[in-house]
């Protein structure tokens, strides 16, 4: 085993701008949509949770551990409501929406439990309803019986919130946007063959449905080239482009940005037109629908983010990563939600950012893995603050895939992760098997994290690798049983979002 530190030095990054997301006749039916809810809600408690992540983050590994837990009863010592008893019982109801695909919970846990695998990451919104019966915290409220409460649990793919910026920008805007990015560091050289495509194009001459297919196509690659695990860029609208969908071929998801045409406006019949009027239609067919039936009506929301593979990436990558969390946070309406206030704009009340894969790390560097995610998204957090909404940041592994132990190096006591790499994983030049458990020392992050916000050059770094596991074999208890799958700090993550629905 060799002794890798793990720290890399992080370009700055800055803000972008705060746009106006939505016209009067959107917020019309945002607060219409409300009062269906508060309606509802009168004689059927319920809390809308919006679970999301930029691309591997572990969305749907979250949502599946945290509803097995409160099946099971899991073990979640900091979660009040479950380890007072005051749950009697939880169990999954139909979904109140039906337009809406149901959150696959039975087929995940089939492919955790039995395949020991990760189960497929999240492609398009979905929705489990949990309802939870309890006991109230408060003697005077248990004099009226048992409560209960429904959770609706909306997963949706974090590359759409980058999508919701775009709301606030023209195409011109956007187009200036994405090509000046696309110039910079490790985009440079994986947007070279959709910038050689755009430079032989005339924006001016006719209308073409081959040249626009050519530049969407390449403009596409370049963005999955950007996701790829040793470059992990985060911003990557539109997020369509990666997750098409049912809309996969359509115009809407057939255009390309264009370099800013000199003179004269062009004619209506132009590929520029062309573009732009298809921006527009994606904006208007994806972007708008999105933010008003999900993104509006959400009361908590949980945010994960994966900066352990941005670290693997490199300075580029964590500088990219807490960018799009800027122009992500842009977009949440947070804030402590009134009576009347709420009729008309919905505010999301309690906001966690949660660093995940937290068993990666030995515990000893958990405390600065929630440091440094908190020096992501400080600014977002301030924000959030003083709009009187409840933020917190955690480091977690909703499935844990690993366990700690010493081992001995000469004469030195070494904290090592035990676990079993997934299959094709590598540690200096060593590829595992993906059935073999191993002891991995996997260093430590820098006391002073500034030093990974430095401008120093990557090269004279030692290596930066984190590997990947499967996940693990559940424990029995002495009688036999099957305990619940493990995590770490899952219970403090529920404290947060549900405490108050559950007092």
């Amino acid at each position: 085993m060799a002794d890798r530190l793990f720290y890399k030095v992080i370009k700055g990054a800055k803000l972008t701008k705060v746009t106006s997301l939505t016209a009067l006749t959107d917020e019309t039916l945002i607060a219409f949509d409300n009062l269906q809810d508060i309606a509802s809600n009168v004689f059927n408690p319920t809390i809308r949770l919006g679970v999301t992540g930029l691309s591997r983050a572990g969305k749907t590994v979250f949502i599946s551990s945290l509803i097995h837990n409160l099946l099971h009863g899991g073990r979640l010592p900091m979660f009040e409501a479950q380890s007072s008893g005051r749950i009697s019982k939880a169990e999954i109801k139909p979904q109140p929406s039906m337009d809406i695909p149901r959150f696959e919970y039975e087929a995940h846990i089939e492919t955790l439990l039995n395949d020991k695998l990760w189960p497929q990451s999240t492609r398009s919104v979905s929705e489990i309803r949990l309802t939870v019966h309890f006991e109230s915290a408060s003697s005077w409220n248990r004099k009226f019986g048992r409560g209960t409460l429904n959770i609706d649990i909306v997963d949706y793919p974090g590359e759409w919130l980058l999508d919701l910026p775009l709301l606030g920008l023209s195409f011109e805007e956007w187009s200036e946007q994405a090509l000046s990015l696309s110039q910079k560091g490790p985009r440079k050289k994986l947007a070279k063959a959709w910038h050689a495509t755009l430079n032989k194009i005339d924006a001016k001459l006719e209308e073409d449905e081959m040249v626009a297919k050519s530049l969407a196509k390449h403009f596409t690659e370049y963005l999955i080239e950007c996701r790829q695990d040793n470059t992990a860029l985060s911003t990557l609208p539109p997020g369509r482009f990666i997750m098409p969908g049912d809309l996969e071929g359509s115009p809407a998801l057939t255009f390309s940005p264009m370099q800013k045409l000199k003179g004269d406006a062009p004619k209506d019949s132009s590929l520029y037109a062309m573009m732009e009027r298809r921006y527009e239609a994606y904006k208007a067919i994806v972007v708008k629908p999105f933010f008003r039936e999900h993104f509006a009506r959400l009361d908590s929301q949980i945010i994960l983010v994966d900066v352990l593979q941005a670290l693997n990436a490199g300075p580029d990558a964590l500088a990219d990563l807490e960018n799009a969390l800027c122009d992500i946070l842009n977009c949440f309406r947070t804030g402590k939600n009134t009576l009347i206030g709420s009729l008309f704009s919905r505010k999301i009340e309690r906001l966690l950012f949660a660093a995940t894969k937290a068993d990666h790390l030995h515990h000893e560097n958990h405390d600065k893995l929630e440091a440094l995610l908190a020096r992501l998204v400080e600014n977002a957090i301030k924000k959030a603050e003083y709009n009187g909404a409840k933020v917190s940041v955690i480091g977690l592994a909703a499935v844990r895939a690993t366990k700690e132990a010493v081992v001995q190096v000469g004469k030195d006591e070494l904290p090592v992760i035990v676990g079993t790499p997934l299959k094709g994983e590598q540690i200096d030049g060593e590829i595992f098997d993906g059935t073999t458990q191993t002891a991995i020392f996997p260093g430590d992050l820098p006391s002073d994290l500034s030093q990974l916000f430095e401008n120093k050059n990557r090269a004279d770094d030692p290596n930066l690798k984190f590997v990947r596991f499967r996940p693990p074999e559940l424990e029995k208890t002495a009688e036999g049983f099957t305990l619940s799958l493990p995590h770490i700090r899952m219970d403090r993550a529920l404290q947060f979002l549900l405490k108050d629905h559950l007092a």
